[in-house]
């Protein structure tokens, strides 16, 4: 894993962004993104009661992947945690914190490594909603 990739996880355990921020901080980065992805309670016009996550064997592997092709494009410091299990509304899914020496390629960094993740991370979620169903989104990529 590079110097760049500061932390990068797979967690059943609460997510705390403070310690992903930290992660990336130091005195050369004035600015510091954090990214926090939280479960809501709605969908596509459904009420939705919690999440599912789970994960790929390897994707804890893919994540340090994603995180290191950024880190290394971009040339800042990256930390990024995902959390897997049973989520209620509210909980925290995802956590990201990028740092910089200015706000904008900070910004843009955390950007890009969030939807990295989100497409390139073999991370799947069912959703389960008030009415009793359930969903699987975006398990087939």
């Amino acid at each position: 894993m590079s110097e760049l990739v500061r932390l990068a996880e797979i967690s059943e355990q609460p997510l705390l962004p403070e310690a992903v921020e930290l992660a990336v901080g130091g005195p050369a980065y004035g600015a510091v993104v954090v990214f926090t992805g939280k479960v809501r309670d709605h969908d596509g016009g459904q009420a939705v009661s919690k999440l599912e996550y789970s994960a790929h064997p390897q994707a804890a592997k893919f994540l340090r992947q994603v995180c290191t092709d950024v880190a290394a494009e971009r040339g800042l410091p990256v930390a990024a945690v995902h959390r897997v299990g049973a989520l209620d509304i509210g909980d925290l899914a995802i956590v990201v914190a990028v740092a910089s020496a200015h706000r904008a390629e900070a910004f843009a960094c955390c950007s890009e490594l969030v939807d990295r993740i989100k497409h390139e991370v073999p991370i799947w979620k069912r959703q389960l909603f008030v009415s009793g169903m359930s969903e699987w989104v975006n398990a087939c990529g």
